[in-house]
């Protein structure tokens, strides 16, 4: 296949991974406005993005078993074709229950295009050509996530919330249309629909499916003190273990365990499962802080985050370069330490942090992301066999995916039992010290008067104003405390390091083209 060809055809597949990572956060930032145009209950409209969410879980391992049956051309057009149309009927939804369905299928079918963007770009590259794949496809799986919130925020500020998802149409007509003349990297295996284990389509769609429920529903539910997640975690488990012996017993698995006997590659799955822990903990975090603490606007927020995905953008290149010259091991070493660091810094973060307080952190952050990324994808995917890519790259993207739902789960909950903890310190030292505290009320009422005549009026606003303060300065401590926990959490993963293999090259494409 001649190389300009072959990019063309990668770069489309790319931008279809983009948009279906793109759409998992669109709607972040415009949640409210989707629930006041469908009269949805707060906890409801949650499920706009946790039906997405589950819904890809389950397509990711999926899709390298679709692509044998159905070919990668047919099944990333049909993707791409049922993710646009599926976003059109989002933009049309007429109440909270289409929406829901409609992102169900949006997810499910966007879900695909993720590791069948990867697998191709293994299967059709070799030689230096290759370096460059995981840092293009590694810039798009952090930027899409990224971007999602504050482009989701403009868009629905400037048109309305419907065109969240109506602008995926063209670019979805096109991806798809591009996918059918150019895709030609194997053969359809049509009988393999007629042998499917359905036990374990079903015990994996249950098992991933409840386990997002109850990542993304326990925060706000109290974990297992609330029935219903108590019930999605036992459904969970009873999911995982028939998945399980499904997969070690089955005579066709739907998703393949084999990849996991290389050492490397299971490895590079471990790297995956906290490098998706930290990028979306990461993605989460800081926009949280510039809202709930700094009071940013979507704008503001958006762009102070996106040095992040600038300093990314620069180490693509570094990345890909050294990705031939430098012992993978030492490479991801380098990134793991590095992104510690920056989480080490903004560990000492106060409530008065704003862009250029952020600005290094976050510098850092974006050049140690690809440099931890580049080399688990290389360790994951440059040693395997041409047909098992498919089965790898599901694998490898799920790892990263459920990082990045655990890592949401849980630092939200630490952040919630930091700040309860933080302001009970706060409680007790101004306990202790009720001179010092009662001067600063009077202060604070003395202000108050100026614009109140009335003094019961100007105390309790004061009061108020004493409780945002004390309230502010307490989740900022939960802050410090989340960050420094990841900062640990990076540099633990140190350990795994010494146990990889330096990568060797992958074997020769034996795919039949067509």
């Amino acid at each position: 296949m001649p190389t300009a060809r072959k990019f063309t055809l990668f770069g489309i597949m790319a931008f279809g991974q983009f948009m279906a990572l793109f759409d998992i956060q669109i709607v972040a930032g415009s949640l409210r406005d989707i629930q006041a145009g469908l009269s949805a209950g707060p906890d409801e409209i949650s499920w706009v993005q946790t039906a997405y969410l589950m819904a890809e879980l389950v397509m990711i391992p999926l899709s390298g078993y679709l692509a044998r049956a159905m070919s990668t051309r047919w099944l990333f057009a049909f993707s791409s074709g049922m993710f646009t149309l599926s976003s059109l009927l989002c933009g049309f939804a007429w109440n909270i229950e289409s929406m829901i369905a409609f992102r169900t299928i949006q997810g499910f079918t966007g879900g695909a295009m993720v590791p069948l963007a990867f697998a191709v770009g293994f299967t059709i590259f070799s030689g230096p050509q290759r370096a460059l794949i995981p840092a293009i496809l590694g810039t798009t799986a952090v930027l899409g996530p990224a971007l999602g919130p504050t482009a989701g925020g403009l868009i629905s500020d400037a048109l309305s919330w419907h065109w969240l998802f109506f602008v995926n149409v063209l670019p979805g007509i096109a991806i798809t249309i591009a996918a059918i003349i150019l895709i030609r990297v194997d053969r359809a295996a049509p009988a393999l629909f007629l042998t499917i284990d359905w036990l374990h389509f079903f015990s994996m769609a249950l098992f991933l499916g409840g386990l997002q429920f109850v990542l993304e529903e326990g925060p706000r539910h109290d974990w297992f003190g609330d029935t219903t997640i108590q019930i999605a975690a036992w459904l969970s488990f009873v999911g995982f273990v028939v998945f399980l012996e499904r997969a070690l017993f089955s005579p066709n698995p739907v998703v393949s365990l084999k990849p996991l006997l290389a050492p490397n590659f299971a490895f590079a799955c471990l790297f995956s499962l906290v490098i998706g822990f930290g990028l979306f903990a990461s993605i989460y975090l800081v926009p949280i802080y510039l809202g709930r603490v700094r009071g940013f606007s979507s704008l503001q927020i958006g762009l102070t985050v996106y040095v992040v995905g600038i300093a990314q953008l620069v180490s693509t290149f570094i990345a890909a370069s050294l990705s031939q010259r430098v012992d993978m091991r030492w490479m991801i070493t380098v990134g793991l330490l590095l992104f510690a660091w920056s989480n080490w810094i903004t560990s000492h973060l106060t409530s008065e942090w704003g862009f250029w307080e952020m600005f290094w952190p976050q510098a850092v952050r974006g050049l140690s992301l690809m440099l931890c990324i580049v080399p688990s994808v290389n360790m994951a995917l440059a040693g395997v066999a041409p047909k098992d890519l498919g089965a790898a790259s599901g694998l490898f993207n799920l790892m990263r995916n459920l990082g990045g739902a655990i890592g949401i789960a849980t630092v939200n909950t630490w952040l919630q039992d930091n700040t309860r903890i933080a302001a009970l310190r706060f409680s007790e030292t101004l306990g202790q010290a009720r001179q010092e505290a009662g001067t600063a009320l009077d202060g604070l009422a003395a202000r108050f008067s100026a614009t109140t005549p009335d003094p019961v009026i100007a105390q309790e606003m004061a009061r108020s104003e004493f409780a945002q303060v004390v309230g502010r300065q307490a989740l900022t401590m939960a802050f410090d405390n989340v960050f420094l926990t990841i900062c640990w959490m990076f540099l633990a993963a140190l350990v795994l390091v010494p146990f990889c293999r330096q990568s060797g090259a992958a074997p020769a494409d034996t795919s039949a083209a067509h």
